[in-house]
């Protein structure tokens, strides 16, 4: 069946003719311990503003049968049964079975290898409802849902909802649940299967989180840290927003198999390796709390809030990457949050923004297909980057005020950029049409230097700046570091603007451009202290201000005005001198790029000691010992730091995968080890951490199995990917690599099956890093015309950064 996709004229006609009244939901799944199908009722009750007009809902499970006010319909061909002749009001039955929940979209079935238990998740964004049950597949035709689920005895089933109604039956159960609220159907969700609760009463809410069994460990050791995060939360969006969050019930639900996390109202999806196996880093405490904050947020925007189309995707997500990083700071103990941000995804997207993937955050999407290719750094770091622009442009209170009236105005309906933009024009009383186009109708990346003539500096603007507010931080020396002696706001309003109110220049060894990290622009430093700069980076005061000067000597790396031993050295310096836990480990996972991704072959041993010198220098403070070891695994040089290595991790299996990962790419024989630490592993998952080890060895028979089992039948979880194929793509095996570039090209066609997160994760995961040149990434971006939209997108920005990469592999410092 060739699937079509919606576009935004037929969302417009069909939301203009329809008003969905509800959803009755009727799933089955009693088939699924020993088979591939969900069986499905879907009655929809609905109305037309113009009797005897037709439209069409969408459905792309097998239609078993199907009526319109008891009337038979013939299925089309496309995913859609046509609804002629409409009536006033209208009641539509489709019976349909889904089968493929293996590769399909829409719903999964996973069988956990630990103990043979199966577990089913449902996941619908952008509009992957309709793979499951006929639906109007569109955000702005918003519903109450009733669900009943039919499961197997042994299961537990959640929802929306909550407090569901549980009747016993032969050999089953049947969980009744009440109606939503009015919802978008890409917003609901059914998990099932025989899963490990955790409840807790908190603050008037009934909070539940959920696993599978092989993982209740992991759950129970980590429960009192998710419950405090939900806590904090709720109460802090609650008050942010005028609104608290108006159901009793809130779950988590851990499940195997899944890409991220998913918003469902009341009842988030998370993929379970966020249940870390290994006791967590503090950076991935902090990652896990800005995932879950994220989530909960997407309960004011996407769900009770919702765009009336894909155009406004941003809405969601960059307000949800926002919101999350606002509310660690100011609700949790994770007030290095905004740095982190900076220091990992904000640097990915300065990187994208200057791409050919670039695009403005708000445009206008032809169909879903092309929504599915904006789920990207300009969406989330970029748009989230932006938004903390906008509040420091138009000041917090107003800011909070504006949001306040627009939860009040548009709560359980759709809402446009516009209605957001009157509402904190209203509260702020700022003109904000001018910043609108120039920050979500634009797309680009400002860039900002400085001017000096004694005392007087100036702000200079590379081209037309934005419409902001920045801030320039004054350092100077203190011994053997600085200390900031003036931090000078100033609103951009044209190319050049005066910095009044800093010290003397006699006085200040560092001016730092966009200190605080308060708007999203590249800087250059003075020509003449470039090199000081560069040096200076590790010796700035604070995490944030460390970040920036970090993120000037990245940019500068990616457009080839800096090399990779410049940038190496600046930020392994960096790293020897972090004192933020939030920032240690993407720093680390920088230095470790540079060195093995962007370095030239002859330097490239020389960054890499470097950086493993640095780990095995953070692994005698105890707070960094994990985060400086699990460094030193991707890092080691030889038997000596892999011996010091081994020795350091004595029985902590994660250390003893991440060595042998190392320990196969240098050589070693590491068949015997493997097999004995998979039988001592207790993680369900350890045949990944197998297969990883295998697909870093420097052996032609190993690249090719794990290639057969990774790309071609897609044995690996999606979730893991990324793990298998950094091991697979390593830098000095491009002879072993180089019939696998070719390979890559040949799944372009199919990439995009399965749906929007596997179509990412293994278009980008499995990129050529190596064995390539600017010729095949040429080839790649042709292939791409012709690609999915959202693979397109992944392959174009790979390929733009691949080949800086290439470029920089030939300069040398």
């Amino acid at each position: 069946m060739e699937i079509r996709s919606l576009t935004r004229t037929e969302a417009e006609r069909r939301a203009a003719l329809l008003t969905v009244e509800r959803y009755d939901v009727d799933i089955d799944l009693t088939g699924l311990p020993g088979g591939p199908e969900v069986r499905c009722v879907s009655t929809v009750t609905f109305s037309c503003r113009e009797p005897g007009a037709e439209t069409f809902v969408d459905c792309a499970a097998q239609v078993v049968a199907a009526t319109l006010n008891g009337t038979p319909l013939t299925p089309g061909a496309d995913g859609r049964i046509p609804l002629p002749a409409l009536a006033a009001h209208n009641v539509l039955r489709v019976e349909s079975v889904q089968a493929q929940t293996a590769t399909g979209g829409g719903v999964h079935k996973a069988t956990d290898p630990a103990d043979g238990e199966v577990y089913v998740w449902m996941s619908f964004e952008p509009d992957e409802a309709r793979f499951v049950w006929a639906c109007f597949d569109q955000p702005d035709l918003k519903a109450p849902h009733a669900f009943t689920v039919t499961a197997p005895a042994g299961w537990t089933v959640t929802g929306n909802s909550g407090d569901p109604v549980v009747e016993e039956l032969d050999a089953a159960r049947r969980w009744t649940f009440p109606d939503t609220p009015r919802l978008s159907v890409y917003n609901t969700v059914v998990n099932a299967g025989p899963f490990h609760e955790i409840r807790r009463e908190s603050d008037g809410h009934d909070l539940g989180l959920f696993a599978r069994r092989s993982l209740a460990a992991v759950l129970e050791r980590d429960a009192d840290e998710i419950f405090t995060l939900t806590r904090q939360g709720l109460a802090f969006f609650g008050e942010a927003f005028a609104m608290p969050f108006p159901q009793t019930g809130y779950d988590q639900v851990f499940v195997p198999e899944f890409g991220g996390a998913m918003e469902n109202y009341g009842c988030v999806t998370w993929s379970d390796v966020f249940l870390r196996r290994a006791e967590p880093t503090p950076a991935e405490r902090e990652v896990f709390a800005r995932v879950l904050l994220h989530e909960m947020a997407h309960m004011w925007f996407g769900n009770i809030v919702t765009m009336r189309w894909w155009d406004d995707l941003w809405l969601n997500e960059a307000f949800a990457e926002f919101a999350c990083h606002w509310a660690a700071e100011r609700a949790t103990r994770y007030t290095d949050a905004w740095a982190a941000h900076l220091a990992s995804d904000k640097l990915k997207a300065y990187l994208s923004d200057q791409g050919p993937a670039s695009h403005p955050i708000h445009q206008p999407i032809h169909d879903v297909a092309q929504a599915a290719s904006i789920f990207d750094n300009i969406t989330y770091p970029k748009g989230a980057s932006v938004l903390q622009q906008l509040m420091t442009y138009v000041g917090e209170e107003c800011f909070r005020a504006g949001m306040t009236a627009y939860f009040a105005r548009h709560a359980w309906g759709s809402a446009t950029l516009q209605d957001l933009i009157d509402a904190l024009s209203e509260a702020s009383g700022r003109d904000l049409d001018a910043w609108r186009t120039a920050w979500l109708a634009t797309a680009g990346t400002d860039r900002f230097s400085l001017e000096r003539d004694g005392d007087t500096v100036t702000l200079v603007a590379a081209g037309t700046a934005r419409p902001q507010v920045l801030a320039v931080g004054a350092y100077g020396r203190k011994g053997a570091a600085l200390e900031r002696t003036a931090l000078v706001r100033v609103e951009v309003t044209g190319p050049r603007t005066p910095v009044t109110g800093l010290p003397p220049e006699a006085d200040t060894a560092v001016l730092l451009i966009n200190d605080e990290d308060l708007t999203f622009a590249t800087t250059r430093p003075d020509p003449a202290a470039r090199d000081a700069f560069f040096r200076s980076a590790a010796q700035l005061p604070t995490a944030i201000s460390r970040g920036v000067a970090m993120a000037t000597v990245w940019d500068m790396l990616t457009t080839g005005e800096a090399t990779a031993a410049e940038a190496g050295r600046s930020l392994t310096a960096v790293l020897a001198a972090e004192t933020s836990d939030a920032v240690i480990e993407p720093c680390l996972t920088l230095a470790s790029d540079i060195a093995e991704q962007w370095a030239p072959d002859a330097e490239r041993a020389a960054l890499t000691a470097a950086v493993a010198a640095a780990c095995r220098h953070l692994a005698a403070d105890p707070g960094r010992r994990r985060v400086a070891l699990r460094g030193l695994a991707r890092t080691a040089t030889g038997p000596d730091d892999l011996t010091w290595l081994r020795e350091q991790a004595g029985d902590d299996v994660d250390l003893r995968w991440r060595a042998l990962v190392r320990a196969a790419e240098l050589g070693e024989d590491t068949g015997a080890e493997t097999a004995a630490l998979l039988a001592r592993d207790p993680d369900p998952d350890a045949r990944v951490r197998a297969l990883t080890v295998r697909a870093a060895l420097p052996d032609p028979a190993a690249k090719a199995e794990v290639w057969q089992r990774l790309a071609v039948d897609r044995e690996v979880p999606v979730s893991s990917v990324g793990q298998v194929a950094a091991a697979f793509w390593r830098p000095g095996q491009e002879a072993l690599l180089a019939p696998y570039a070719e390979r890559y090209l040949e799944l372009v066609p199919g990439l995009h099956r399965g749906g929007m997160i596997p179509a990412m994760v293994f278009g980008g995961r499995l990129f050529p890093l190596y064995a390539i040149g600017p010729a095949y990434l040429d080839e790649v971006q042709e292939a791409a015309r012709e690609a999915a939209p959202v693979v397109r997108t992944t392959l174009l920005e790979h390929s733009d950064t691949v080949r800086r990469m290439l470029a920089s592999r030939t300069r040398t410092a």
